[in-house]
């Protein structure tokens, strides 16, 4: 129960990812995303890209282990990756920009990545038969 709450709050902590840029112009994840999801049946190609395709990616094997009676190890740390490119990304700018903005709302992604990972390498090591002989 406990990974999937994780992986539950990874995947809402990526959707509040902030950027800014130019003049005026800022967007939160989620609205980036749901202009893609309405630009992806119109206009496939304009939304092919690695820093598009690869954190979708990411949610969305994230959102299959919701579903799943014990969440995959695997899936689970693919999903961190794919949306952690993403992350590391925004968390990138806004150090580089000295963005607060931009910056805070990477961190909890970031955070919550750094438990889930320690969270299932634990999990893991109490499942193993490995007795230390």
């Amino acid at each position: 129960m406990k990974s999937k709450l994780l992986n539950a709050l990874l995947i809402i902590s990526s959707l509040f990812g902030y950027l800014e840029w130019g003049k005026g112009q800022k967007t939160f994840l989620f609205q980036i995303e749901a202009e893609l999801f309405s630009k992806i049946f119109k206009d496939p190609l304009s939304v092919i890209h690695p820093f598009v395709i690869l954190p979708l990616l990411g949610q969305i094997l994230l959102i299959i282990t919701l579903f799943q009676k014990s969440p995959g190890k695997i899936l689970t740390y693919v999903g961190i990756g794919g949306l952690g490119i993403l992350m590391a990304l925004v968390f990138l700018v806004g150090c580089l920009n000295f963005n607060l903005k931009i910056l805070s709302s990477a961190v909890p992604f970031m955070i919550l990545g750094y438990f889930t990972i320690r969270y299932q390498m634990k999990r893991a090591m109490g499942k193993s038969s490995y007795t230390g002989v």
